[in-house]
């Protein structure tokens, strides 16, 4: 459940522990960056983990979002949950992953999204279907353990902001909101 609205713990992370449990599916979530000419710029992304630090995801190091980061290194990542009328939102400072830790996020990936590391670059978008598939089936089989992809690179999404929002049937959505401020954490009720 939501962080009680009349009597919010001291910080998110229980809750968080009860919203993104470790042993379930890896939810999809939406990460918004900031482009070139302060743009806000949106797409979705599948939520690799969290701890105490943040959450964190994996992608190409030569990715859009990888640059728009390293420019700006500020990101909102949202994960909804409609089966649970659920939503988090995080904001915060990016930081990258260390190597071992994004290296341990790429082993515990499907084999596809493996291959998919190694596969989805600029150049392989520009071929026709039938030539993307054949490279992808050749690679298939000449790889059956891929190592991690030189391009793999984890980020996390520091905890500065922490949004819990809970739908409701029998009274107007609850919102409760967290602010990092040392030492821990400001709390505060906000509208549905």
């Amino acid at each position: 459940m939501i962080p009680d609205p009349e009597d919010p713990p001291d910080s998110p992370l229980p809750a968080l522990a009860e919203w993104l449990p470790a042993e379930a599916d890896p939810p999809l979530m939406t990460l918004a960056t900031t482009d070139e000419q302060g743009r806000p710029d949106a797409r979705t992304v599948l939520l690799s983990g969290w701890d105490e630090r943040g959450l964190t995801f994996h992608t190409a190091r030569g990715s859009r979002k990888t640059a728009q980061l390293a420019a700006r290194p500020w990101a909102t990542a949202v994960v909804v949950m409609p089966d649970l009328a659920r939503q988090l939102v995080v904001s915060g400072p990016v930081e990258e992953v260390a190597p071992e830790e994004a290296a341990e996020a790429y082993h515990k990936r499907s084999r596809y999204l493996q291959l998919l590391a190694w596969l989805n670059t600029p150049q392989t978008a520009q071929q026709p279907l039938a030539e993307r598939t054949r490279r992808w089936a050749e690679f298939d089989r000449a790889h059956p353990a891929p190592a991690v992809a030189p391009s793999w690179i984890g980020h996390r999404v520091q905890f500065d902001r922490v949004v819990f929002w809970q739908g409701r049937e029998d009274c107007p959505s609850i919102r409760v909101s967290y602010r990092r401020e040392a030492p821990g954490w400001s709390v505060e009720r906000l509208p549905g």
